[in-house]
This record gives C-alpha cells, structure tokens and sequence, in this order.
C-alpha cells in the first residue's frame, strides 16, 4: 500500500479570497465574489496529497485546543490524516490567500503560535521508524527534529519555498541533510541551472535538486548531472497558484518512491500541479494515482533532457 511517508510541520485553517491584483488598491469595503476556508498549510498539503497518491502519510504536526483546531481536526479526520503525529496545543496557525484573476496568489501564513512550542521528539522518532522517506518542511518548530530524522538514516526530503542564496543561514540546516531538494524560482538570484549546480556543490549529500519555475514547469538536476526540464501543463487552465509548490513537491516524492525514475516522477508531478491549480483552492483537492494516470494520457508533459554540469 504505497510508501510510509513522515510529514513533519504546519496544518493551518486558511481563508482564500480574490482580488483584482497587485499591488492592493485601498477599499474601505469589498463584497468579493468567492471565498473560501479550507485546512491546509504545508505539511498538511503534502500529506494530503501523498495520502490520495496511496500512500500512508504519517503526519507530524500541531492543532490548537481554538475554534480553528476543531476544524482542522474535523478536517484531518475526514481525510485520513489524524494520527499519533498530531499533537495537541493551545493556539492553531492560520493563514489567509489573496488570489489574483491570473492565478497569482499572495499567502499570509500566522505560524507564531506553534513555532513558539517544541514538538515532542520521541514521537516524531516513533514515526520516522521504519518510515520509507521524511518530508521536513522549513518551519521553526521543525528544526530540532532534523538531527533525529538524520540519525534515522531514512532519505530526507525539503522544500526551501522562496529561498535566495544556497548559504542562506535560516535553512541551511534542512540543506545540510537533505537528500531531495525543491525550491521556488521566484527569487533566486541565479538561473535555476546555475542554482542547481551551486546547490550540488555545496551539498554533496543532495542526489535531486529541483527548482519549481511556476508557469514554466520545473527544472530538476540529478547528482550524476543530468538535467531534466519538464514544461507546464494545465488541464483545467489556472484559477489560483497558491500550494503549487507543495503539490508538485509532494507528487514528485510519490512518483519517486513508487517507480525509482526521477523523469518520471517529475513528468507526473508536473502534470499533477498543474492540475491542481484549477481549483480556487488547490490544496483542497487532489488526484489518485488512478485518476492522475488516466489523466497523463491526455495531458502528457513535455520533458528536455541536458546536463547541468556542462556550460555548452
């Protein structure tokens, strides 16, 4: 039944709403025409899309004893997320997204609450026990359960989002671990081929480094430098972008685990994504890998192999 996958980090009750753009015009009052609350955040995003891949999401997070807890333990529930790994704390995270009619999205994440609390490390050692990979998610409250996961000697996923420079202090420790490494383009202060090649360098434990380059697709590095670019596709067209990243992160680790072949995995995460992104909520559903299938097979990915070892 698929692969046992440990999520370490954030489940949030957000709130998405459109606007007309940005930046935001002033308005004493708006009557939007959509809006709606979901359970999402990171983590939970991830686990969640693993979890309708067939995979067994084991899900390390917090849920506060509020009104929002209720609903996201409601909600983790409903999904099949709610297990040993959610633990109990007096305040939730929460969250609200702007959406643009384009699709752009412009997330306000409120994490103080459970990055202010330590997340016991016997359960998250219990979980990561006979786990096949752990997604660690650059959350605070995450970061003293790096060492553990390491000593577990279980491969190590992170997403480092809207990083700038490879030596950025506040994530190089998720870096220094990890052996599959996504991130965003959208401010890095290279190319992606380039920022692949640094990461490689200065991380000789990383064997995958992919940059995801939003409507362009994701461009994925291997350690033995092959480089692979896989071009967007959108099935639905785009309603909202925000949780992309985490979609098409958490498609890749499935696809990865499952068949062994990195192009592969990207070609379906992609497709999967891009999918995603027809929704006004993105994080809120998801394919199984039935319907993601069938799916490929009218929607398939354009996909460049190169070298990203190479200046030719």
């Amino acid at each position: 039944m698929g692969s046992k996958i440990v999520v370490a980090g954030v489940t949030s009750l957000y709130m998405a709403m459109p606007v007309a753009g940005f930046p935001l015009p002033y308005t004493p009052l708006q009557f939007p025409d959509w809006m709606r609350a979901e359970v999402s955040g990171a983590a939970c995003h991830i686990a969640d899309t693993l979890h309708a891949l067939g995979d067994q999401a084991r899900l390390c997070t917090f849920v506060g004893r509020d009104i929002a807890g209720e609903a996201i333990t409601a909600s983790l529930r409903s999904r099949g997320l709610l297990g040993p790994g959610v633990v109990s704390t007096p305040c939730s995270s929460l969250g609200v997204v702007l959406v643009a009619p384009n699709g752009r999205r412009s997330g306000h994440p409120y994490v103080a609450a459970v990055n202010a609390v330590e997340y016991p490390v016997e359960v998250f050692r219990r979980l990561v026990h006979g786990a096949d990979l752990t997604v660690l998610t650059n959350t605070a409250f995450v970061r003293p359960l790096l060492r553990h996961a390491r000593e577990q000697s279980v491969p190590i996923a992170v997403d480092v989002h809207l990083i700038t420079d490879v030596d950025d202090a506040y994530n190089r420790p998720w870096l220094e671990v990890a052996d599959i490494i996504f991130c965003s383009h959208e401010r890095l202060t290279c190319p992606p081929r380039q920022w692949v090649a640094k990461i490689f360098a200065r991380y000789p434990g990383c064997a995958i480094a992919a940059v995801g380059l939003g409507g362009r697709g994701c461009l994925m590095g291997l350690a033995d430098g092959t480089l692979v670019e896989a071009s967007a596709v959108a099935p639905r067209g785009v309603v909202s972008t925000a949780g992309a990243g985490d979609a098409l992160f958490a498609s890749f680790i499935h696809g990865w685990l499952a068949t062994q072949n990195p192009v592969w995995a990207l070609e379906d995460a992609v497709l999967h994504a891009g999918w995603k992104v027809g929704d006004s909520f993105p994080g809120a559903a998801s394919l199984t890998e039935a319907e993601l299938s069938r799916l490929r097979e009218s929607h398939p990915v354009p996909t460049v192999l190169d070298r990203w070892d190479t200046t030719g």
